[in-house]
């Protein structure tokens, strides 16, 4: 099947390639301002782990700046420029947006599918950033980002993918040369030189672009509903994970060494839940054989449920998240941190 559809891939291609070289030219402009602004994005559909990169940058740089956060809000029913605040709502600004904003009181979130319309708003702000950060902006040429982070999933090199349909790739491998730092992430926390040298002869940096490699570490559970704690946990042998992302395999993998008899339910990515989707969940759960058993779900999923009106159906359940967080291998974590750092005081 897709070696029938790679001619429309190749197409698409064509067409990608021709705005590319537009924006390259001048033709089309792109407008920089006068603020660090880091772009973390990819050329795939999805699941390289834009969000907890962009936490990491969060907690790297926020204790010393002023730092914003811009996205789209993916999946909100609002339109144009929203600024996060407490009483906001997943359908206002998305999930990704109400991660950082449940997650971190230090920071400016705010959604706007126009990129040059949502960074002039918020310098117009009565306390301006210091930093700007852009979520999945990778594509969006009419803004110009001071620093380029490109992220490609470990499984899922892009060097060796294929545009859509033919593939995963939702823009051209072209593109990866305005990248400043090529992040691989979700590797194993053990990585061989033999197995980075195969995958920079795929990759091809240039010769201005860091490759530096990440991994998932996965924190504790925490419960969702308050009327169950971490005791449930202790005696929990068996566990139920449903999740709304693009790529839940890592996570599958990383409950199954503690959880053998882990049952999955998947939806598609940023899959609004509704009555029907909780029953499907609750009726799985109760036919897990054996009495000390828990549910869980990843905080992004979290983000949909918990201002749904049907959260309520997990009262009586043991439902729990399971937060995650990127780790750097071994000097890379210097070498990103100094790249960051370097940028953003020369733009300050």
């Amino acid at each position: 099947m897709k070696k029938l559809l790679l001619p429309i891939a190749y197409l698409y291609s064509i067409v990608l390639f021709f705005r590319h070289k537009l924006y390259d030219w001048g033709i089309l402009s792109s407008k920089s301002f006068n603020i660090p602004i880091i772009c973390v994005g990819n050329l795939a559909l999805g699941g390289t782990g834009k969000t907890p990169h962009i936490e990491y940058l969060i907690r790297f740089l926020s204790n010393d700046y002023r730092v914003a956060v811009l996205s789209r809000g993916y999946g909100r029913k609002s339109k144009g420029f929203v600024l996060a605040t407490p009483d906001k709502i997943h359908d206002d600004i998305g999930d990704e947006p109400m991660q950082y904003l449940q997650k971190f009181d230090n920071i400016t979130v705010a959604v706007d599918e126009n990129r040059v319309e949502g960074v002039e708003f918020l310098l117009k702000s009565d306390t301006p950033p210091d930093i700007i950060l852009l979520d999945d902006a990778y594509q969006h040429r009419r803004i110009k980002a001071g620093y380029n982070i490109l992220l490609t999933d470990f499984h899922n090199i892009y060097g060796r993918d294929f545009l859509i349909p033919a593939g995963y790739l939702r823009d051209i491998k072209y593109a990866a040369k305005r990248a400043d730092a090529i992040i691989v992430t979700k590797t194993p926390r053990v990585l061989s030189p033999y197995i980075k040298q195969d995958i920079e002869k795929k990759i091809k940096p240039k010769s201005h672009q860091k490759v530096l490699y990440s991994y998932l570490e996965f924190q504790d559970f925490m419960p969702l509903n308050e009327e169950y704690s971490k005791i449930e946990l202790i005696e929990s042998k068996n566990v139920l994970l449903f999740c709304g992302i693009a790529n839940p395999y890592p996570l599958e993998d990383h409950l199954k060494r503690s959880y053998p008899n882990l049952t999955s339910i998947y939806f598609k990515d940023h899959h609004q839940f509704d009555k029907e989707d909780i029953k499907k969940i609750l009726n799985t759960y109760e036919n897990i054989f054996g009495k000390h058993k828990i549910i869980v779900t990843t905080e992004k999923d979290a983000m949909r449920l918990i201002d749904s009106k049907y959260f309520y159906m997990f009262n009586n359940v043991p439902l729990f998240v399971l937060p995650i967080k990127i780790c750097f291998h071994e000097n890379d974590e210097i070498c990103f941190n100094n790249e960051i750092l370097n940028y953003v005081r020369k733009n300050s």
